[in-house]
């Protein structure tokens, strides 16, 4: 996996480490990453975002303390098998309340209306 380019890391967002987790919650809830999927190795990932190796380290500790990777020793890196299907349904949920918010927010309709209408469709049961 190339991540070059794809993953923004911000210095004024918050620490490297918790950036480089959620980039990968995030492609996991994209399905970007699936499980069983090799993830590159320390060195190359810190190579790829110009960050210190220990960084990367930190992350994917960090991950394997979630359940979310393992490591395989002479093998790699890898999404889990068995990952919890918990962990990218949260960041699927987030992404998607994020997309229904800045729809909200484009009709200007107010936080208690929109929050209104998706407990009316979801009590419904008249969704996709």
């Amino acid at each position: 996996m190339t991540v070059k380019n794809t993953w923004n890391l911000d210095m004024a967002a918050g620490p490297i480490y918790r950036q480089i987790a959620h980039h990968v919650h995030r492609a996991l809830a994209r399905g970007l990453l699936k499980p069983e999927d090799r993830l590159p190795s320390v060195r190359e990932l810190a190579q790829q975002l110009k960050v210190n190796q220990n960084t990367v380290v930190h992350a994917y500790s960090q991950l394997e303390r979630e359940g979310v990777i393992e490591t395989r020793r002479g093998l790699g890196t890898f999404i889990r098998a068995d990952i919890p299907l918990h962990v990218s349904q949260h960041e699927l949920l987030i992404a998607a309340a994020h997309r229904y918010a800045q729809e909200v927010k484009a009709l200007s309709v107010s936080t208690g209306e929109a929050v209104k209408v998706i407990r009316e469709v979801l009590d419904a049961g008249d969704v996709g």
